[in-house]
């Protein structure tokens, strides 16, 4: 046992309980700064599991990779309740506080941008607004050069003997997923025979989890906002729950969904 350790010093709470900069007397600024500060930490957590479920599905050692997502799928239940939390927040306390932001938005959330690239929700745009940090769009451009969840996952049903096309198992990272019948066709012949590909099936529905988990939490940004600036432009410049609702219409795993209407 390390002797000195205490509660405080191994969690470094110093330093997190004196990150809260409010930059205004409005009482509910602490809320706001608390909520996106934790948000973030989860955020962290979603990142270190699929970087290492990816790793596992590359290696067909998918049992461990199971738990991990399952992790991803509960941190995101956290991330979806930050939103009730925020809600509580009404008009008036917001604007008192969004003077104090400037330009800052949480569209500038590297994290963020970083698990949509991982989960295969990519635009090599999106890196642009964070130029300014050269050490995070080198990040983010590492990850577009890199295998998506999905695109592993691809992988090893091809692997596995699946019939999926050399268009799809070498198409441009860099690019968003093209919808394949090919890889429906895949995920139907599991999903009608699920005892003969019963760890491909759970696969598939842990990455279902995980879409829907993050649906919901777009959804929650999309009625959070809603109810607090109503259809006002974004901080950050977008136009606010417009395009919210455009990046509700955006899916991961599109077979996955396609494949029960198809079976």
């Amino acid at each position: 046992m390390t002797k000195g350790v205490t509660y405080s010093s191994y969690l470094d709470l110093d330093r997190i309980l004196a990150a809260q900069h409010p930059a205004s007397d409005a009482h509910d600024e602490m809320l706001f700064i608390i909520v996106h500060q934790a948000s973030e930490l989860w955020l962290k957590l979603c990142v270190h599991e699929l970087q290492e479920a990816r790793a596992h599905i590359a290696s067909d050692t998918l049992r461990p990779a199971f738990k991990m997502l399952a992790r991803v799928a509960r941190a995101q239940g956290q991330l979806i309740s930050s939103w009730d939390v925020l809600s509580t927040m009404t008009p008036h306390d917001y604007s008192l506080v969004r003077p104090h932001l400037g330009t800052s938005s949480g569209f500038q959330s590297a994290q963020y941008r970083l698990m949509e690239f991982m989960l295969g929700g990519r635009n090599a745009d999106m890196v642009t607004m964070h130029e300014a940090t050269p050490q995070v769009a080198a990040m983010l451009r590492e990850e577009l050069d890199r295998a998506s969840l999905y695109d592993e996952t691809a992988r090893l049903l091809a692997r596995r003997g699946f019939d999926i096309p050399a268009n799809v198992l070498e198409r441009d990272l860099q690019q968003p997923w093209t919808e394949s019948s090919a890889v429906e066709a895949a995920w139907a012949e599991i999903y009608r025979h699920p005892n003969k590909h019963w760890d491909l099936y759970e696969l598939a529905e842990k990455l279902v989890d995980l879409e829907y988990h993050f649906q919901r939490w777009r959804f929650g940004h999309l009625k959070t906002v809603e109810r607090i600036i109503g259809f006002k432009k974004g901080t950050g410049g977008t136009a606010g729950v417009p395009y919210l609702e455009g990046v509700l219409k955006q899916t991961f795993f599109p077979e996955l969904l396609s494949v029960r209407t198809a079976i």
